[in-house]
């Protein structure tokens, strides 16, 4: 796999240059110092994934990232000093395409290399590019808290990757504050990041977001999102819980993982939706989903940052719908009606 590094700090270029030529079978392709160089060297020469610093002079990251997306697409991983700090500009620079972030690896004489989650990540993107092969270690099941008569609300649930930040807000921010439906969100994004991600989500939207947790049931009128690097699902008991998955799936959480789940015990009804991004997580689930009558909607081509999981879907006959990402909240509110 062939990485591009774009960061402003001569220091950090040597120590993102070190990771790239010391893990096997990967190669560096070019290094920018600012986000214009960047998008030039990516016009004649579109490596595999392109490490993305978020602030820089000039041309920042998050316009770097969207000129790129737009000209000449390939993966993008921002890495931040603070990905707290900066959490704002990354959600934007990901509503533009680019797949995670992760903070800059630190080295130094006194503390070991901490690079481990910057491994990961590259690790997990050369996957879902087909650049590796390496599979995942399984994790830990849990909850067994019992759903205790509670009624059934309807539930939205949605599957969202590459370029959606700004999609989850423009379906949200349309749901109404009083809804009487839960909305389970199945981001790929890093544990470590999904808090930051939660929090701002709440302040983007007037229902209440939250992190799922084990043993947590979907209420009405409250959006729960994946917290963990283990798959979320439903459980028998039809609580949230985490758990692991003895399969190779490229992205912890798994959209695919979470929909089977709700196929196979969720006895109230719902709307499964399946939004941008690369890769087929998520169309097998969809399908399923369809299968056992819930309503099932695929973002269009035309309005996709990466047109890669709807296709997937479409490619099933998982969606009963296929839409642009303003008219899905209208549909979902009216087939609610009906429910």
């Amino acid at each position: 796999m062939r990485i591009g590094i774009v960061n402003d700090t001569l220091m950090i270029v040597q120590v993102l240059r070190r990771i790239v030529v010391n893990i096997s079978g990967y190669q560096l392709a070019w290094i920018a110092y600012n986000g214009v160089d960047a998008v030039k060297n990516c016009t004649y020469d579109t490596p595999d994934l392109i490490l993305m610093d978020v602030v820089m002079p000039g041309l920042d990251g998050v316009e770097a990232t969207r000129q790129i997306m737009k000209q000449c697409p390939c993966a993008i991983l921002m890495v931040s000093v603070s990905i707290e700090k900066y959490a704002a500009k990354v959600f934007q620079a990901m509503g533009y395409g680019a797949l995670d972030a992760v903070n800059t690896p630190v080295f130094s004489q006194e503390q070991k290399d901490i690079s481990s989650g910057l491994h990961k990540k590259i690790a997990t993107i050369a996957r879902l590019i087909g650049k590796s092969s390496h599979r995942q270690s399984p994790l830990i099941a849990e909850s067994k808290i019992p759903y205790q008569g509670k009624p059934f609300p309807p539930l939205i649930a949605i599957g969202a990757s590459t370029g959606v930040p700004q999609a989850l807000v423009t379906i949200l921010s349309q749901l109404p504050p009083d809804i009487n439906a839960s909305v389970a969100i199945i981001q790929h994004i890093d544990a470590e990041f999904a808090p930051d991600f939660a929090k701002w989500l709440n302040q983007q939207v007037a229902i209440p977001v939250e992190l799922a947790t084990p043993g947590c049931f979907p209420e009405a009128g409250k959006i729960i999102v994946a917290g963990t690097n283990n798959h979320l699902v439903i459980s028998p008991n039809l609580s949230f819980a985490y758990q692991s998955q003895h399969q190779d799936c490229v992205y912890h959480p798994s959209i695919d993982v979470f929909f089977k789940s709700l196929a196979n015990y969720w006895q109230g009804r719902g709307v499964g939706v399946i939004l941008t991004g690369m890769g087929r997580d998520g169309a097998a689930g969809l399908k399923a989903m369809r299968d056992k009558g819930w309503h099932t909607i695929a973002q269009n081509h035309q309005t996709c940052i990466v047109y890669g999981m709807p296709k997937a879907a479409v490619e099933l006959k998982a969606a009963v719908e296929i839409l642009p990402i303003k008219a899905i909240t209208s549909q979902i509110i009216r087939y609610l009606k009906f429910i």
